[in-house]
């Protein structure tokens, strides 16, 4: 019978299967959440400090200088970190992959290979142990949900490796950008230059997150459509209190004054942490199974079945 035929009726009296939900927050609450988030830009642009800020914890070393005359210190290779975090009863299991710097070299030819090699790689993994005969009850899931890209704060416009970059990340992972230490522009400069990331997105075909899907309700689409027309997040991080006012709050201080760092007429940070970890964390996790694993798990199964033709007939 289609779904379609299907009568939706009421019961005369209480069931009591309404409370599957509860049953299911339960369960899923026991076992705890994962995130895993990758974390890919030049060296210098305060990806760590942005990560331990999102959070409220801090979870990674910065390699920002310690003294001002001391020589950026760089990520030499991909590294994982992780946490639990917890909260109101929440845990949260946080993976961090941070990325060596890339485009610093003369010759930055394929300098985004590690990096799509690593993310294809936790797919493989993955895939690996779902096709065991004796699989694990819950296979451990290391494949990349978000991506940040952080973009150099110039004011002009996307580098052709940023271009490159975010088109073969765009392929295999959900990829939010952000334009790091913001506040080096002013308002009208940094609105300009979204505006110009924007359309040189658009341009060269780089289809970022967040998608549509024909699940979305109108409340998820113009949600979508919202944070799309602010993508790139203009962001600050900080994992310092100033005073403003006399109250302690997370921020910057230049020769101009104090950068709030939640403060939204400052910049998005708030935006960007309320999307990643307030209405879209669950969707990244779901975009990430039923689109870019699925896209790599068909591939591979259909490898197999190809080269499986040449045995049998032989």
């Amino acid at each position: 019978m289609a779904a379609a035929d299907v009568q939706e009726i009421r019961a005369t009296s209480y069931v009591g299967f309404d409370s599957i939900t509860q049953q299911i927050e339960h369960k899923l609450l026991k076992r705890g959440f994962q995130f895993n988030v990758i974390v890919v830009g030049q060296t210098g642009l305060g990806k760590s400090t942005l990560i331990n800020t999102i959070f409220a914890s801090h979870l990674i070393d910065s390699k920002g200088r310690r003294e001002a005359d001391e020589p950026v210190r760089q990520t030499t290779e991909i590294q994982t970190v992780s946490h639990v975090i917890t909260e109101n009863g929440v845990r949260l299991r946080l993976n961090i992959v941070d990325t060596p710097g890339y485009g610093d070299q003369v010759n930055n030819e394929n300098c985004w290979d590690p990096i799509v090699k690593y993310i294809k790689d936790q797919h493989s993994a993955y895939l690996r142990k779902e096709l065991t005969a004796m699989r694990d009850r819950y296979i451990q899931d290391t494949r990349i949900h978000c991506c940040l890209y952080f973009i150099n704060p110039t004011g002009h416009s996307l580098r052709p490796i940023d271009q490159i970059v975010m088109k073969k990340l765009s392929e295999v992972v959900n990829v939010v950008p952000v334009i790091a230490k913001s506040d080096s522009l002013t308002l009208e400069e940094r609105e300009a230059f979204k505006q110009k990331i924007r359309a040189e997105l658009f341009h060269h075909s780089i289809r970022l997150y967040p998608f549509d899907t024909d699940e979305n309700d109108e409340e998820e689409v113009q949600l979508n459509e919202s944070i799309r027309n602010m993508i790139p997040f203009a962001v600050v991080g900080s994992e310092r209190n100033v005073i403003i006012d006399g109250k302690s709050v997370r921020g910057r201080k230049n020769r101009w004054g104090v950068v709030n760092v939640e403060d939204e007429t400052h910049c998005e940070f708030v935006s960007l942490r309320n999307f990643l970890t307030r209405t879209h964390l669950q969707d990244l996790i779901e975009t990430t199974a039923q689109i870019h694993y699925e896209a790599f798990r068909s591939k591979q199964l259909l490898a197999l079945k190809e080269n499986a033709r040449p045995q049998q007939a032989a």
